[in-house]
């Protein structure tokens, strides 16, 4: 598979085929902006290859990089939201957010709100989310940067615990000596392409000499990352020179830095690659099994079979609609509880209360509340679009996939519109009069209130296309994002043969003579359209997400 930003972006990834087994540790290592984040939204299925394929996916969860700490939920409510989405029933979330907030050392904080939180305790908040489902691939971006040293052996073990069970667990951390050991495979990043590396001596990717002076008399720390080779100068006992492989440079820095006593860094090249050399322990310089584990049974020529591959499907069958059915829970309590519904309910408020009076003809505030309901729905579609923060994103759709994340975006927007459709259209009918316009023919009430209600379902539905083309995937500048908001539900309120424009105008029109037409065909066309633009934002999130 390969994997570019863009018509024609350079390539990030290109060229990489890659099996993944059961049972496996597999390490990711590389140097900085080499693409390791971007090969690990691809494993966890956030992200769709520009070209190739990810097949056999099973369920996933994912620790990104920064996990971010505006999110308006506490601790253990934010975790068993994601236990839902992992298809947990509630209970069972509660008690799983309980257990691994405890043993990461956080269970006091449980009720805390996120955005109190220390860095160290939402980065632990972040690992117990993907752990507490016991997902059968576990991808971890730097997911031990910010724990303390107990909550680091904590990860350390669960690691071993899902490894053992029979899961695939991918991991990129800066610290070389992360895991140390226990890697079943490790795996060099270099230019846009993985190959295969057992230990730094053998590694033939970038190589950087640091060269470094020091007390004459003072030893270099031990356990050095990248195991560099040591060069002393003879004419200067202070001065030595290291030479490891570019990805554990800077760990190298860092630790000669903060030695006691400190090494001062004199001078830093890259010298080129050397030529790969067979790797120890395999005629071909393949891995080694470094976890321990039961030696495979014969099969009947006396030839080990191939190891376990992950036999369960990504998504099961009925696990996507549990999944996008608490995902809508999820953005649904996340725009209540940040009240930015609050700003186009006062609008949609206020302009009712302009627009509409007691006593007026009832198909005409029927058709003017449905009019007004267009643009809330915009506005509350792309509220629930946009207000989860990146990582946060990633971390839902690599439960669910990034298709099923923005259609329970989509989803919560408009149900919310749906409600306070409904909730106008019942005003309307306590306080209008049901006549016609010269309040000379009576209306009759329910077939008026089923018309009203199917008109605001048209406008709701339209108003959520609207706000989905308008907002993230399609366009990320909220600029443009909020003026083609404004003009497009402008357009489809005015445009001739747009089923808004059909729904308001037949209510409107039929107040003239007392006349009820229920907009069945315009509600049809607003479903054709509605439907489409899911479908279409949908798919373009796993492109540009």
């Amino acid at each position: 598979m390969g994997r570019r930003y863009g018509l024609r972006g350079p390539w990030v990834l290109r060229g990489l085929d890659l099996d993944l087994p059961a049972h496996t540790l597999v390490r990711i290592e590389g140097a900085n902006g080499v693409g390791k984040s971007t090969l690990l939204r691809l494993l966890a299925g956030i992200e769709a290859p520009t070209e190739g394929r990810v097949t056999g996916r099973p369920r996933t969860a994912y620790v990104p990089e920064r996990f971010p700490a505006a999110l308006p939920f506490t601790a253990a409510g934010y975790l068993v939201h994601m236990g839902r989405v992992h298809g947990l029933p509630t209970a069972g979330a509660a008690a799983r957010a309980q257990e691994w907030l405890t043993r990461f050392g956080a269970d006091r904080h449980a009720r805390t709100p996120l955005a109190e939180l220390s860095k160290g305790t939402s980065q632990k908040v972040a690992v117990a989310q993907a752990l507490l489902a016991e997902p059968d691939l576990l991808v971890l971006d730097e997911a031990w940067t910010g724990l303390d040293t107990a909550a680091r052996d904590e990860l350390d073990r669960a690691v071993a615990e899902r490894v053992a069970d029979g899961a695939t667990v991918v991991f990129v951390d800066h610290d070389p000596r992360r895991l140390a050991g226990a890697a079943d495979v490790t795996y060099r990043l270099h230019d846009r392409t993985l190959t295969e590396a057992t230990d730094p001596s053998a590694d033939p990717g970038p190589r950087v000499r640091i060269e470094a002076t020091g007390v004459a008399s003072a030893a270099l720390p031990p356990g050095l990352p990248g195991a560099p080779a040591v060069e002393r100068d003879t004419g200067n006992p202070a001065a030595i020179r290291l030479t490891t492989t570019a990805a554990y440079s800077d760990p190298l820095l860092s630790a000669l830095i903060t030695a006691r006593p400190p090494w001062h860094i004199t001078g830093l090249s890259r010298l080129p690659a050397p030529v790969p050399a067979t790797a120890p322990g395999t005629p071909d310089g393949t891995a080694v099994d470094l976890l321990p584990g039961p030696a495979p049974d014969p099969g009947p020529g006396g030839t080990a079979p191939a190891p376990d591959t992950v036999p369960r499907p990504a998504r099961t069958t009925g696990r996507p609609l549990r999944g996008t059915t608490a995902l809508m829970r999820y953005q649904t309590a996340l725009l209540a509880r940040s009240q930015r519904w609050l700003a186009p309910l006062l609008l949609y408020v206020a302009v009712l209360g302009i627009g509409i009076r007691a006593g007026q003809p009832l198909l005409d505030s029927l058709g003017y509340a449905a009019a007004v309901l267009l643009p809330t729905a915009a506005w509350l579609v792309r509220l629930c679009v946009t207000q989860e923060p990146h990582a946060a994103r990633n971390v839902a759709a690599s439960a669910v996939g990034p298709s099923s994340a923005h259609r329970a975006s989509l989803l919560a927007g408009l149900g919310c519109a749906l409600a306070l459709g409904c909730a106008g259209a019942g005003a309307v009918l306590l306080i209008s009069e049901p006549v016609n316009t010269d309040h000379t023919v009576a209306v009759p009430l329910l077939p008026a209130a089923l018309a009203g209600l199917l008109a605001a379902v048209c406008c709701a539905l339209l108003g959520a296309a609207v706000g989905a083309l308008c907002a993230r995937p399609v366009l990320h500048r909220h600029g443009w994002s909020l003026a083609a908001t404004v003009l497009g539900a402008l357009l489809v309120l005015v445009t001739d043969g747009s089923p808004a424009k059909a729904a308001v105008t037949g209510l409107v029109s039929g107040s003239l003579t007392g006349t009820v037409r229920v907009p069945f065909l315009p509600l049809a066309g607003a479903v054709v359209v509605a439907v489409a633009a899911g479908a279409l934002t949908s798919r373009i999130a796993a492109l540009r997400e």
